[in-house]
Protein backbone atom coordinates (compact mmCIF):
# COMPACT_ATOMS: atom_id res chain seq x y z
CA UNK A 1 0.00 0.00 0.00
CA UNK A 2 1.49 3.52 -0.98
CA UNK A 3 1.84 5.69 2.08
CA UNK A 4 -0.09 8.24 0.66
CA UNK A 5 -3.18 6.17 0.64
CA UNK A 6 -2.45 4.61 4.13
CA UNK A 7 -2.24 8.62 4.78
CA UNK A 8 -6.32 9.20 3.46
CA UNK A 9 -7.47 5.72 4.83
CA UNK A 10 -6.03 7.25 8.55
CA UNK A 11 -7.62 10.75 7.82
CA UNK A 12 -10.67 9.39 6.57
CA UNK A 13 -11.71 7.39 10.28
CA UNK A 14 -10.09 10.30 12.18
CA UNK A 15 -12.67 12.64 10.53
CA UNK A 16 -15.55 10.56 10.51
CA UNK A 17 -15.12 10.13 14.50
CA UNK A 18 -14.65 13.80 14.90
CA UNK A 19 -17.69 14.82 13.34
CA UNK A 20 -19.93 12.42 15.08
CA UNK A 21 -18.40 13.86 18.90
CA UNK A 22 -18.54 17.18 18.23
CA UNK A 23 -22.91 16.73 16.95
CA UNK A 24 -23.46 14.38 19.85
CA UNK A 25 -21.81 17.19 22.07
CA UNK A 26 -23.55 20.41 20.64
CA UNK A 27 -27.04 18.21 21.17
CA UNK A 28 -26.32 17.16 24.77
CA UNK A 29 -25.00 20.28 25.64
CA UNK A 30 -27.59 22.48 24.21
CA UNK A 31 -30.42 20.51 25.22
CA UNK A 32 -29.08 19.38 29.19
CA UNK A 33 -29.37 23.15 29.39
CA UNK A 34 -33.32 22.77 30.05
CA UNK A 35 -33.41 20.56 32.86
CA UNK A 36 -30.17 22.02 34.46
CA UNK A 37 -30.34 22.78 38.21
CA UNK A 38 -28.73 26.07 38.36
CA UNK A 39 -29.05 29.34 36.59
CA UNK A 40 -25.25 29.23 35.06
CA UNK A 41 -25.60 25.72 33.45
CA UNK A 42 -29.26 26.94 32.08
CA UNK A 43 -27.77 30.03 30.28
CA UNK A 44 -27.71 29.98 26.55
CA UNK A 45 -24.44 31.98 26.12
CA UNK A 46 -22.81 29.66 29.00
CA UNK A 47 -23.91 26.71 26.62
CA UNK A 48 -22.58 28.30 23.29
CA UNK A 49 -19.47 29.16 24.76
CA UNK A 50 -18.74 25.41 26.48
CA UNK A 51 -19.43 24.35 22.50
CA UNK A 52 -16.71 26.48 21.44
CA UNK A 53 -14.63 25.94 23.82
CA UNK A 54 -14.49 22.12 22.93
CA UNK A 55 -14.03 22.60 19.58
CA UNK A 56 -10.98 24.84 20.35
CA UNK A 57 -11.66 27.82 19.80
CA UNK A 58 -12.53 29.49 23.18
CA UNK A 59 -14.54 33.12 24.11
CA UNK A 60 -11.88 35.36 25.23
CA UNK A 61 -14.46 37.30 27.08
CA UNK A 62 -16.89 35.33 29.04
CA UNK A 63 -18.88 38.69 29.66
CA UNK A 64 -19.74 38.56 25.49
CA UNK A 65 -22.94 38.03 24.40
CA UNK A 66 -22.81 35.17 21.55
CA UNK A 67 -24.99 35.12 18.53
CA UNK A 68 -26.91 31.70 18.83
CA UNK A 69 -27.36 31.17 15.38
CA UNK A 70 -24.20 32.55 14.45
CA UNK A 71 -22.18 30.01 16.71
CA UNK A 72 -24.14 27.04 15.82
CA UNK A 73 -23.28 28.07 12.17
CA UNK A 74 -19.89 27.73 12.49
CA UNK A 75 -19.72 24.79 13.99
CA UNK A 76 -22.34 22.92 12.16
CA UNK A 77 -22.38 24.47 8.03
CA UNK A 78 -19.54 26.79 8.06
CA UNK A 79 -16.97 25.65 5.37
CA UNK A 80 -14.66 28.17 6.25
CA UNK A 81 -14.42 27.00 9.87
CA UNK A 82 -11.96 23.85 9.94
CA UNK A 83 -13.77 22.52 13.18
CA UNK A 84 -17.02 22.21 11.30
CA UNK A 85 -19.17 19.54 10.89
CA UNK A 86 -19.47 20.19 7.73
CA UNK A 87 -15.55 20.69 7.10
CA UNK A 88 -14.98 17.23 8.60
CA UNK A 89 -17.22 15.37 6.35
CA UNK A 90 -15.73 16.85 2.96
CA UNK A 91 -12.54 15.78 4.26
CA UNK A 92 -13.31 12.44 4.87
CA UNK A 93 -15.11 11.89 1.77
CA UNK A 94 -11.94 13.54 -0.07
CA UNK A 95 -9.85 10.90 1.42
CA UNK A 96 -12.02 7.93 0.67
CA UNK A 97 -11.83 9.31 -3.13
CA UNK A 98 -8.13 8.75 -2.44
CA UNK A 99 -8.08 5.19 -1.61
CA UNK A 100 -11.14 4.09 -3.66
CA UNK A 101 -9.94 1.00 -4.08
CA UNK A 102 -9.22 -0.43 -1.29
CA UNK A 103 -12.45 0.38 0.29
CA UNK A 104 -15.73 -1.23 0.40
CA UNK A 105 -18.47 -0.04 -2.34
CA UNK A 106 -21.00 -0.01 -0.09
CA UNK A 107 -18.55 1.94 2.65
CA UNK A 108 -18.25 4.27 0.03
CA UNK A 109 -21.98 4.98 -1.05
CA UNK A 110 -22.88 5.33 2.80
CA UNK A 111 -19.71 8.08 2.90
CA UNK A 112 -21.24 9.48 -0.59
CA UNK A 113 -24.91 9.82 1.01
CA UNK A 114 -23.49 11.52 4.37
CA UNK A 115 -21.38 14.15 2.48
CA UNK A 116 -24.83 14.51 0.22
CA UNK A 117 -26.81 14.80 3.35
CA UNK A 118 -24.89 17.47 4.92
CA UNK A 119 -24.18 19.62 1.85
CA UNK A 120 -27.56 19.84 0.74
CA UNK A 121 -28.86 20.60 4.39
CA UNK A 122 -31.11 23.82 4.67
CA UNK A 123 -28.76 26.46 6.62
CA UNK A 124 -31.54 28.63 7.89
CA UNK A 125 -33.95 25.76 8.96
CA UNK A 126 -30.87 24.26 10.74
CA UNK A 127 -29.99 27.56 12.65
CA UNK A 128 -33.70 28.37 13.71
CA UNK A 129 -35.01 24.96 14.59
CA UNK A 130 -33.37 21.68 13.19
CA UNK A 131 -30.18 21.71 15.46
CA UNK A 132 -31.59 18.15 17.39
CA UNK A 133 -32.59 16.98 13.52
CA UNK A 134 -29.43 17.80 12.25
CA UNK A 135 -27.01 16.19 15.34
CA UNK A 136 -28.98 12.89 15.74
CA UNK A 137 -28.79 12.09 11.91
CA UNK A 138 -24.98 12.80 12.09
CA UNK A 139 -24.57 10.45 14.60
CA UNK A 140 -26.90 7.80 13.45
CA UNK A 141 -24.79 7.79 10.44
CA UNK A 142 -21.54 7.84 11.49
CA UNK A 143 -22.93 4.75 13.81
CA UNK A 144 -23.90 3.30 10.22
CA UNK A 145 -20.18 4.33 8.67
CA UNK A 146 -18.48 2.11 11.58
CA UNK A 147 -20.43 -0.99 11.17
CA UNK A 148 -19.84 -0.54 6.88
CA UNK A 149 -15.67 -0.38 7.48
CA UNK A 150 -16.21 -3.28 10.28
CA UNK A 151 -18.84 -5.02 8.13
CA UNK A 152 -18.04 -4.98 5.03
CA UNK A 153 -13.71 -4.27 5.00
CA UNK A 154 -10.94 -7.17 5.22
CA UNK A 155 -9.93 -7.21 8.13
CA UNK A 156 -6.40 -6.58 7.53
CA UNK A 157 -3.84 -3.41 6.96
CA UNK A 158 -6.26 -2.01 5.49
CA UNK A 159 -8.63 -2.08 8.62
CA UNK A 160 -6.39 -1.56 11.47
CA UNK A 161 -5.07 1.75 9.64
CA UNK A 162 -8.82 3.18 9.52
CA UNK A 163 -9.52 2.18 13.05
CA UNK A 164 -6.36 3.57 14.25
CA UNK A 165 -7.46 6.76 13.23
CA UNK A 166 -10.88 6.25 14.62
CA UNK A 167 -9.40 5.16 18.38
CA UNK A 168 -6.80 8.01 18.08
CA UNK A 169 -9.72 10.48 17.32
CA UNK A 170 -12.27 9.21 19.66
CA UNK A 171 -9.36 9.42 22.00
CA UNK A 172 -8.73 12.54 21.69
CA UNK A 173 -12.24 14.10 21.10
CA UNK A 174 -13.35 12.60 24.77
CA UNK A 175 -10.53 13.93 26.28
CA UNK A 176 -11.63 17.51 24.80
CA UNK A 177 -15.08 16.48 26.15
CA UNK A 178 -14.03 15.81 29.57
CA UNK A 179 -11.58 18.61 29.66
CA UNK A 180 -14.49 20.97 28.60
CA UNK A 181 -17.32 20.18 31.28
CA UNK A 182 -14.32 19.85 33.84
CA UNK A 183 -14.51 23.53 33.16
CA UNK A 184 -17.70 24.35 33.09
CA UNK A 185 -18.23 22.38 36.30
CA UNK A 186 -15.26 25.03 38.05
CA UNK A 187 -17.92 27.58 36.50
CA UNK A 188 -21.14 25.72 37.28
CA UNK A 189 -20.63 24.55 40.69
CA UNK A 190 -23.10 22.43 42.88
CA UNK A 191 -24.98 23.48 45.75
CA UNK A 192 -24.08 20.89 48.35
CA UNK A 193 -20.94 19.54 50.06
CA UNK A 194 -17.84 19.22 47.22
CA UNK A 195 -19.71 21.82 44.62
CA UNK A 196 -17.22 20.75 41.83
CA UNK A 197 -17.70 16.74 41.98
CA UNK A 198 -20.87 17.10 42.78
CA UNK A 199 -21.94 19.29 39.65
CA UNK A 200 -24.63 18.70 37.56
CA UNK A 201 -21.94 18.87 34.54
CA UNK A 202 -20.73 15.81 35.38
CA UNK A 203 -23.93 13.83 34.31
CA UNK A 204 -24.24 15.97 30.84
CA UNK A 205 -20.11 14.91 30.43
CA UNK A 206 -21.26 10.74 30.63
CA UNK A 207 -24.60 11.54 28.26
CA UNK A 208 -21.80 13.12 25.95
CA UNK A 209 -19.62 10.11 25.60
CA UNK A 210 -23.23 7.75 25.03
CA UNK A 211 -21.94 6.40 28.43
CA UNK A 212 -24.63 7.48 30.92
CA UNK A 213 -26.57 4.57 31.66
CA UNK A 214 -23.84 2.10 31.47
CA UNK A 215 -22.03 4.05 34.52
CA UNK A 216 -25.42 4.05 36.57
CA UNK A 217 -25.48 0.24 35.79
CA UNK A 218 -22.09 0.02 37.19
CA UNK A 219 -21.45 2.10 40.18
CA UNK A 220 -25.12 2.32 41.22
CA UNK A 221 -24.89 5.79 42.65
CA UNK A 222 -25.40 9.54 40.68
CA UNK A 223 -22.51 10.36 38.98
CA UNK A 224 -20.16 12.37 40.13
CA UNK A 225 -16.29 13.95 39.26
CA UNK A 226 -14.75 10.96 40.87
CA UNK A 227 -16.61 8.24 39.18
CA UNK A 228 -17.20 9.99 35.96
CA UNK A 229 -13.44 10.43 35.73
CA UNK A 230 -12.60 6.74 37.13
CA UNK A 231 -15.04 5.60 34.06
CA UNK A 232 -14.32 7.53 31.30
CA UNK A 233 -10.37 7.64 31.49
CA UNK A 234 -9.71 4.08 33.04
CA UNK A 235 -12.48 1.61 32.69
CA UNK A 236 -11.12 -0.74 29.71
CA UNK A 237 -14.43 -1.96 29.63
CA UNK A 238 -16.22 1.26 28.31
CA UNK A 239 -16.18 1.56 24.91
CA UNK A 240 -15.86 5.69 25.00
CA UNK A 241 -12.97 5.53 27.35
CA UNK A 242 -9.39 6.52 26.77
CA UNK A 243 -8.09 3.31 28.27
CA UNK A 244 -10.49 1.59 25.62
CA UNK A 245 -8.94 3.52 22.74
CA UNK A 246 -5.23 3.31 23.76
CA UNK A 247 -5.90 -0.65 23.85
CA UNK A 248 -7.49 -0.86 20.50
CA UNK A 249 -4.73 1.33 19.33
CA UNK A 250 -2.24 -0.40 20.56
CA UNK A 251 -4.12 -3.77 19.50
CA UNK A 252 -4.15 -2.81 15.26
CA UNK A 253 -0.40 -1.16 15.24
CA UNK A 254 0.06 -4.56 15.93
CA UNK A 255 -1.13 -5.76 13.24
CA UNK A 256 0.42 -3.18 11.00
CA UNK A 257 4.17 -3.30 12.60
CA UNK A 258 5.07 -6.96 13.21
CA UNK A 259 7.82 -6.78 14.05
CA UNK A 260 8.95 -8.95 17.39
CA UNK A 261 11.11 -6.33 18.97
CA UNK A 262 10.07 -2.54 18.92
CA UNK A 263 13.06 0.33 18.68
CA UNK A 264 12.25 3.21 21.16
CA UNK A 265 11.39 5.54 18.80
CA UNK A 266 8.73 3.26 17.53
CA UNK A 267 5.09 4.27 17.59
CA UNK A 268 4.38 0.59 18.74
CA UNK A 269 6.55 1.44 21.22
CA UNK A 270 5.05 4.84 22.61
CA UNK A 271 1.73 3.39 22.35
CA UNK A 272 2.57 0.64 24.51
CA UNK A 273 4.52 2.53 26.82
CA UNK A 274 1.25 4.92 26.98
CA UNK A 275 -1.19 1.97 27.51
CA UNK A 276 1.43 0.33 30.38
CA UNK A 277 0.95 4.04 32.10
CA UNK A 278 -2.51 3.83 32.36
CA UNK A 279 -3.32 0.62 32.54
CA UNK A 280 -2.10 0.78 36.87
CA UNK A 281 -2.93 4.72 36.78
CA UNK A 282 -5.53 5.14 39.81
CA UNK A 283 -8.39 7.57 40.36
CA UNK A 284 -6.67 9.31 42.97
CA UNK A 285 -3.85 10.38 40.48
CA UNK A 286 -6.15 11.87 38.02
CA UNK A 287 -6.98 13.69 40.72
CA UNK A 288 -4.68 15.67 41.95
CA UNK A 289 -4.54 17.29 38.83
CA UNK A 290 -7.22 17.12 36.43
CA UNK A 291 -6.32 19.67 33.96
CA UNK A 292 -2.85 18.44 34.19
CA UNK A 293 -3.75 14.79 33.57
CA UNK A 294 -6.30 15.90 30.43
CA UNK A 295 -3.42 17.68 28.85
CA UNK A 296 -0.74 15.39 29.18
CA UNK A 297 -3.43 12.92 27.46
CA UNK A 298 -3.86 14.69 24.74
CA UNK A 299 -0.31 16.02 24.07
CA UNK A 300 0.88 11.79 23.75
CA UNK A 301 -2.30 11.39 21.18
CA UNK A 302 -0.62 14.05 19.36
CA UNK A 303 2.71 12.72 19.62
CA UNK A 304 1.67 8.85 18.39
CA UNK A 305 -0.16 10.58 15.94
CA UNK A 306 2.77 12.49 14.93
CA UNK A 307 4.76 9.58 14.92
CA UNK A 308 2.28 7.30 12.73
CA UNK A 309 2.71 9.75 10.29
CA UNK A 310 6.69 9.98 10.10
CA UNK A 311 6.90 6.33 10.28
CA UNK A 312 4.10 5.38 8.15
CA UNK A 313 3.00 7.99 5.83
CA UNK A 314 5.98 9.93 4.86
CA UNK A 315 6.04 10.26 1.37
Amino acid sequence: MLSRVANNLFWMGRYIERAEHIARFMNVNYFASLDAPNQLSQSRNFVLQSMLFMVGDPVSDIDKELNEEEVLYDLGLNPEKPYSIISSIKVARENANSSRDLISTELYESLNKFYHFVMNYPTETYKKTNLYDFTVNITEITAVLRGKIRGTLLHDEVYAIIMMGVNIERAIQITRIINTKYNDALMAKGSYKDPIGNSYEWTTLLKCAESYDMMRRLYKKTPNGTSTLEFLLLNGKCPRSFMNCINQVHKHILEIDKKVEYSQSSTAFLVGKVKAEFQFKQVDEVLEDIQGNLNMILNKMFKISESMEKEFFNY
